[in-house]
């Protein structure tokens, strides 16, 4: 892992990351227009970082409407010519030569890709596209036309920030404290309130955090995960995240819980990082730590209460429930276990959206990478969010290293859920293929 950080530090050094400094000129649709069009007629390099610095600079000035006024710039000035396209494409269906299709591959490529690939020859412009697609997501929902231009953010993106370029790097307590700060500011699934908090999630000898870089965005985290090393399988988030907890000598360690995985920017939003961290993680801990045997989640479940809400007219079980579940009272969730542990597989495993895949995202991630369902448990999550998401409800997704892989393809191929037979179980008996 020292090489890792030297690799990171180096790489930190070599990517100068200066901030683009915001313009001092107003924004102007027409000056902009022009610069834009500079760019791309193939200015020389020195006047192509100082066009792309200028026009970054200009965009950080611009309120909602100038930066929706952009990106339809952008979707309807620069992009595809349909009848180039077609000319193309009969010409290489006539001529199969390299020549016809390097005139296809350029046509068939709208410019504003081309704009920013030059854009990000400015320093630190990889960081500001990324806030770019923030900004543009963000829009979709009222523009759809855009969707157009995010599109080539996904292409892009998809290329720049591919594993190769991935640094994976071990968050502790002497890490830069800008990047714990994010580490707070980015936690996603169980907040940090405070730096104590982060402490003790960090510097326990049973406690670590890994997370991923790229060298162009050195101080950004893009995703990271926190892990316990445990005995046994926990069934509650609070028991292990409490001050109470003692550390397990690492002897008769033979857990490691992944309890919180937190994606840190939302412009990256759809570029898979997960998949990729967990199974580096893995790697790094199995070498570290040789007594693990198991490799298991504790998942929240953050679409359960909304489906009970959607079927709850039609179950008049589950209206009597919801109800109850109201007065936060933990007695409830223990008289009623049974019952929330069987909807919770219910929802899990029979639940699927339009695409027959499970509603919840949660598990859409975790199947994905091939981990299997394990077990879920009530009352593991009593925090506020965890009421509100699923009343307390948490799972557990297994990963099992010798079926990894062969679990990730009869999920993607046949949409097959994986479960362990405890969970099964949990379903109604008419649902198992036994009598009612």
């Amino acid at each position: 892992m020292a090489k890792m950080t030297f690799f990171a530090d180096l790489m930190s050094t070599l990517f100068e990351r200066r901030s683009v400094r915001p313009s001092r000129k107003a924004y102007d649709t027409e000056t902009l227009a022009s610069e834009i069009e500079d760019l791309l007629s193939g200015v020389g390099e020195v006047s192509g970082v100082r066009l792309a610095q200028d026009i970054l600079s200009q965009y950080q000035t611009m309120d909602a409407p100038a930066k929706r006024a952009f990106f339809s710039y952008l979707a309807e000035n620069l992009d595809l010519d349909a009848e180039r396209v077609i000319e193309a494409a009969d010409a290489y269906r006539a001529d199969k030569s390299a020549r016809t299709l390097r005139r296809l591959s350029k046509a068939a490529e709208p410019r504003r890709q081309e704009l920013l690939r030059r854009l990000n020859q400015a320093p630190g412009a990889t960081d500001w596209l990324v806030r770019m697609r923030r900004d543009l997501l963000r829009m979709l929902p009222e523009a759809p036309e855009l969707d157009v231009v995010d599109a080539d953010f996904q292409h892009l993106f998809a290329s720049w920030f591919n594993r190769g370029f991935l640094v994976l790097r071990r968050i502790d307590w002497h890490t830069p404290a800008n990047i714990l700060e994010k580490i707070i500011e980015y936690e996603a699934v169980h907040a940090i309130n405070n730096w104590h908090e982060l402490r003790r999630r960090l510097l326990p000898r049973d406690r670590r955090c890994f997370a991923f870089f790229h060298p162009a965005m050195p101080e950004e985290p893009l995703i990271f995960v926190e892990v316990a090393l445990c005995r046994g399988i926990p069934n509650s988030v609070q028991d292990l995240l409490s001050e109470k907890q003692e550390a397990v000598p690492g002897h008769e360690v033979d857990t490691a819980v992944f309890y919180s995985i937190s994606n840190c920017q939302e412009g990256l939003k759809g570029i898979s990082f997960g998949n990729l961290l967990i199974k580096q993680v893995v790697e790094e801990l199995a070498a570290e730590v040789p007594g693990l045997k198991t490799f298991v989640t504790l998942s929240p479940v953050p679409g359960l209460n909304r489906w009970l809400r959607t079927i709850s007219p039609e179950r008049p079980d589950i209206e009597n429930i919801l109800s109850r579940l109201e007065t936060r009272d933990p007695a409830v969730i223990s008289e009623n276990r049974a019952l929330l542990r069987g909807l919770c597989a219910e929802y899990l495993l029979e639940a699927k959206g339009p695409n027959g895949r499970p509603l919840d995202p949660v598990a859409r991630f975790h199947l994905g990478n091939g981990a299997l369902l394990h077990d879920i448990h009530a009352l593991a999550d009593k925090s506020a969010n965890g009421w509100d998401q699923s009343s307390t409800i948490m799972v557990n997704y297994l990963y099992d290293l010798n079926q990894v892989s062969r679990n990730s393809e009869r999920y993607t191929s046949e949409g097959e859920v994986l479960a362990s037979k405890q969970v099964r179980q949990l379903l109604p008996r008419d649902r198992t293929g036994k009598p009612s």
